[in-house]
């Protein structure tokens, strides 16, 4: 049986902590993306209508999961977009290609669960085990 499981929330004081999960490097970079929209909104209303791609770098793994996830939510705190899925096409210890679905956010239509203000570089991780990848990250709400 597969596990579905894409991240979880993990206890830390006044902020989020994050553990997301994968099979290969592109899943877990995914699922951090996902575990960040689905906290923001209901992932499950947005269309994902509008669509682009993604560049990001990093000096390292660490550095490219905390570049990625800052794009991600700037995508949502300075443009207004509400992501529905990313796609990795190509991530290496430096770099990331990715295509991301999104909708523009409409009070109408869409709820807002939580406001997060940041990615923390605290007890951030992107490393694998025995069942794949995963990465440890905290957002500041």
């Amino acid at each position: 049986m597969v596990n579905a499981l894409k991240y979880r929330l993990t206890d830390h004081t006044a902020d989020f902590g994050i553990q997301a999960f994968g099979k290969t490097m592109e899943q877990v970079f995914e699922n951090a993306a996902f575990a960040i929209s689905d906290l923001i909104t209901d992932i499950h209303i947005l269309q994902g209508v509008h669509s682009q791609p993604i560049f990001v770098t990093g000096d390292d793994r660490d550095d490219l999961m905390m570049n990625w996830l800052r794009e991600i939510l700037y995508l949502w705190n300075g443009m207004g977009l509400l992501v529905k899925q990313t796609s990795v096409k190509e991530v290496t210890e430096s770099h990331l290609k990715a295509d991301i679905t999104y909708d523009f956010y409409d009070t109408d239509r869409h709820e807002i669960k939580n406001e997060i203000k940041a990615i923390t570089y605290h007890q951030l991780e992107v490393n694998r085990n025995q069942d794949g990848w995963f990465a440890n990250f905290i957002l500041d709400v």
